[in-house]
């Protein structure tokens, strides 16, 4: 198990790659930002953005309304 802060939370995951993360997470199909240590890491590029101990991952969906 790896232990990272998402979203300014602990927890503890199998997921190796940014994208494992998020498909783990229920993400697969939404459209999302993420950021991996404080950078934006673009949809196409996730699968490469390796995730490794006290990684700091924001994911944010984006809100509609007015």
């Amino acid at each position: 198990m790896l232990k990272i802060l998402l979203n300014g939370n602990q927890l503890e995951t199998e997921a190796k790659t940014l994208e494992d993360l998020c498909r783990s997470l229920g993400y697969s199909n939404d459209k999302i930002a993420t950021a991996l240590n404080g950078e934006f890491i673009p949809e196409r590029n996730r699968q490469d953005a390796v995730l490794t101990r006290n990684d700091k991952i924001e994911i944010v969906s984006p809100r509609q309304g007015g």
